[in-house]
């Protein structure tokens, strides 16, 4: 039920254990309720409810359309009830009818050592407000790599064809099952292509379980044009009039740096050094527009 009006003047001391003696006030003149207090080192001291037990007394004042301003004497601590809570504070609080005050203000109820009886705590422990993520910036992560077993995420060359020759038809595909593919014009070629070199280039099935091109003749597309180069989903091998994709699945894909991939990862990879390997991997998208 709404519409409560409440009027007070009311002044209060009382003494803890240790003798001190704190002193407050309460008012109200109307739906707000106005309480003070001239120290803290009571409250700290042990006495102060925990936020689990705030919260229904914050939403009873909320549901009665009563506010609780509590004020300390470094300024505004807390108000319950009908308020307008941020809502970065609900993060914290977990209710929107607790405001939390000027940090300052809270600072003495946030202190530790004085005491085994202290249950309280508005904020987590030791953190500012406002709301500030706790991050080590200075972690240096074990970089891990694929747990599937070696040859797996069937690797495989894919003929592409662009639009103005595609015929509807699924491009054919090669499955690298064997340690040494090799890719030329002789007959005796694992993918034989008419108008290349006798043995244009050979892909090698690596120690790292590493798919790796070895161009002997002219090899473009988004591969280098010379030495090797480490395949990874989505890579282009144009050589001649042919141009081959190499694809293996995501799951199986050591990728860059060994433990992801460059395939489909939306921007430029910079050059990162294998520790494995002792060589310096290059972005494996360079060159698709």
């Amino acid at each position: 039920m709404n519409g409560f009006r409440l009027d007070m003047d009311l002044d209060f001391s009382f003494t803890d254990e240790s003798g001190a003696v704190t002193r407050g006030s309460a008012r109200a003149g109307g739906s707000e309720i106005r309480v003070a207090v001239d120290a803290l080192e009571s409250f700290s001291a042990g006495g102060i409810p925990s936020l689990e037990e705030i919260r229904p007394l914050a939403k009873t004042f909320a549901d009665r359309g009563l506010t609780v301003v509590v004020d300390g004497p470094d300024g505004h601590i807390v108000s319950l009830g009908a308020v307008a809570s941020p809502a970065s504070q609900r993060l914290i609080t977990r209710s929107p009818h607790i405001k939390l005050g000027k940090l300052g203000a809270l600072a003495p109820l946030l202190k530790r050592g004085r005491g085994p009886a202290r249950r309280f705590s508005l904020l987590p422990p030791q953190t500012p407000l406002p709301l500030m993520p706790t991050v080590r910036r200075s972690i240096v992560r074990r970089i891990t790599t694929t747990h599937h077993t070696r040859g797996s995420g069937r690797p495989r060359l894919i003929f592409v064809q662009d639009s103005a020759s595609w015929n509807g038809q699924v491009p054919r595909e090669f499955t690298l099952s064997s340690e040494i593919v090799r890719i030329g014009s002789d007959a005796s070629s694992d993918v034989q292509l008419a108008g290349l070199e006798g043995l244009h280039a050979e892909i090698v099935h690596n120690a790292d379980d590493e798919y790796v091109l070895v161009p002997h003749g002219k090899v473009a597309g988004s591969v280098g044009s010379t030495g090797e180069s480490v395949l990874r989903t989505g890579a282009r091998i144009q050589m001649g009039q042919w141009c081959l994709a190499y694809f293996r699945e995501e799951f199986a894909d050591h990728g860059r740096p060994f433990g992801g991939r460059s395939g489909g990862e939306l921007a430029y990879q910079a050059p990162q050094f294998d520790p494995r390997t002792g060589t310096t991997e290059r972005d494996g998208s360079r060159g698709i527009s």
